[in-house]
């Protein structure tokens, strides 16, 4: 890998080519998924990191992520079963859990300095516009694409994106209740497992609207 090259790439190529950047990125903090379209010295650059050294632990770290598959050479049908089956899915099964778990957390610890107050109520508002966005995809994009119709997809594609960064902006939203998803030292165990939860369900989503925004759509659009 040639860093003076790839120094240059975006942060989107990198997650689809190389099978550790989404996680070195999301270690930095660095927006591979509604963002990805900036070359990774440029995203560095307001954080004080060194391009080079990202590069060198996706390097490092390649041989650890199992089963990775590049998505940008899968058929765009099969691409679809996979967005759908495991990722929708996902979505669909957590999120109830962790509206319950926050419920609990809340009630349990109203009385203390270090409650997440209203992450329950906004984790309800995340899953509300969650189901609501799965459906657009799933009734209206998703069909138009399977059905060969790329070159009518410009406008629900941009409206997708749209509401990907919405969600992005709910995670932030996530963390800032949450004291960045750091449970304090008298949080029981239920609160430590909605943090846990909650940072799996992050990464999840990144990779997500990753591989809608960066994969997906980018060769519906292109081929259209």
């Amino acid at each position: 890998m040639s860093t003076q090259t790839t120094t240059q790439a975006t942060l989107a190529e990198l997650a689809v080519t190389l099978p550790a950047a989404s996680r070195v990125f999301r270690r930095y903090g660095l927006d591979f998924c509604c963002h990805g379209a900036r070359p990774l010295a440029e995203a560095c650059a307001p954080r004080g990191v060194d391009p080079a050294s990202v590069l060198a632990e996706i390097e490092s770290e390649r041989g650890v992520v199992p089963d990775f598959t590049r998505w940008d050479e899968r058929p765009l049908e099969e691409l679809i079963d996979h967005l759908v089956g495991y990722y929708h899915r996902r979505l669909r099964d957590e999120l109830p859990e962790l509206v319950a778990l926050a419920a609990k957390v809340e009630s349990r610890h109203a009385d203390k300095a270090s409650c997440p107050r209203g992450i329950r109520a906004h984790l309800e508002e995340v899953h509300r516009a969650v189901l609501e966005h799965l459906a657009k995809e799933e009734q209206v994009l998703f069909p138009m694409i399977r059905a060969g119709r790329g070159s009518m997809t410009r406008g629900p594609i941009d409206v997708m994106e749209s509401e990907h960064q919405d969600h992005a902006e709910n995670l932030a939203r996530t963390r800032s209740l949450t004291a960045d998803l750091t449970a304090p030292d008298e949080a029981c165990p239920t609160w430590r497992a909605l943090y846990l939860r909650l940072g799996a369900l992050e990464a999840e989503l990144m990779e997500h609207i990753h591989l809608e925004n960066n994969v997906l759509f980018r060769r519906v659009l292109a081929a259209s």
